[in-house]
């Protein structure tokens, strides 16, 4: 039986958790989501696919529709794409986080002369996580700009976000090769690898293997759509059963060409056990973000 929207309440309270915790989805300002939406659109130069959208509306829509799901924590994650961005970026998802209790409050950064300032003060004043896209913003890992940004981040424990995968078009800055760099320079940074790192499946697995505080979010892998564009490897499920409290909930809405239930439905066919299913979809972020508030009921 096909999971449907209106069907997740039941499914995440089967599992006996007290709703879900998705570390990976995209509330932006109004501006940048239409330009974020044109390039799905129109299958941009970084889609490389057509991506036909399954959610659209403004913020408010898409808080009522993540709500209505069951959604109890989400974050916003806007990521710079140039210099300059951050702190637009920045003040709205401030702005949403106080707005709206369920998110996290998400900031962004890129390598630019005041980047350790501005991560200085969105740390302080009490940012939850950050989220750097390699792919989009077209930048090095480990650009001298951002050595003492990745030394703050990592002495105060605040989860980055990093989609350093060469999903869905590789370019010169994607793949494992800079986010082991970036961990060697670094190793005690709390990071999530977005996508699971696809297509590079295997090595990120090896990374969070290696590294305490690396994780892996689940966005949009195993659905249809991932599994014909870059199928995760069945060998490899045994590990990743293994990372126990390293893989979380994500999604990627709103950017995304199915139903939000086919995530779930997607982990759930993997057949790795209900046990599994709870700490992904609720224990294993309660617990990396172990200052947010209760969810509200």
């Amino acid at each position: 039986m096909t999971l449907r929207d209106p069907d997740v309440p039941g499914w995440w309270e089967r599992l006996g958790v007290p709703g879900l915790f998705d570390v990976h989805v995209h509330l932006l300002p109004p501006p940048v989501m239409r330009k974020v939406r044109r390039q799905f659109d129109t299958a941009g130069p970084l889609i490389g696919r057509a991506w036909p959208l399954a959610y659209r509306g403004d913020e408010d829509d898409l808080v009522a529709r993540l709500r209505a799901l069951g959604v109890r924590r989400f974050t916003a994650l806007p990521y710079a794409h140039r210099p300059g961005i951050a702190s637009y970026l920045n003040a709205w998802a401030a702005e949403l986080a106080d707005a709206v209790p369920e998110c996290l409050r998400s900031a962004t950064f890129y390598p630019e002369d005041d980047v350790t300032a501005y991560v200085t003060e969105l740390v302080a004043n009490g940012t939850e996580v950050f989220k750097v896209h390699v792919q989009v913003g077209d930048f090095d890992l480990v650009d001298p700009l951002l050595d003492e940004t990745w030394s703050l981040l990592a002495d105060a424990g605040t989860p980055v976000v990093i989609h350093a995968s060469s999903g869905p078009v590789a370019t010169p800055r994607t793949g494992p090769a800079p986010m082991r760099a970036l961990m060697e320079r670094h190793p005690r940074l709390t990071a999530v690898v977005a996508h699971l790192g696809a297509p590079e499946y295997a090595d990120f697995l090896e990374i969070a293997e290696s590294y305490d505080r690396v994780h892996l979010d689940t966005t949009m892998a195993f659905t249809d759509f991932f599994e014909d564009m870059a199928a995760f490897p069945p060998d490899l499920l045994p590990r990743l059963l293994a990372l126990g409290d390293k893989v979380l909930l994500g999604s990627d809405f709103p950017n995304i060409p199915h139903p939000y239930a086919h995530q779930l439905e997607a982990l759930e066919r993997l057949g790795l056990g209900e046990d599994w299913l709870r700490r992904v979809c609720w224990d294993n972020a309660a617990t990396l973000f172990g200052s947010v508030r209760d969810p509200p009921r």
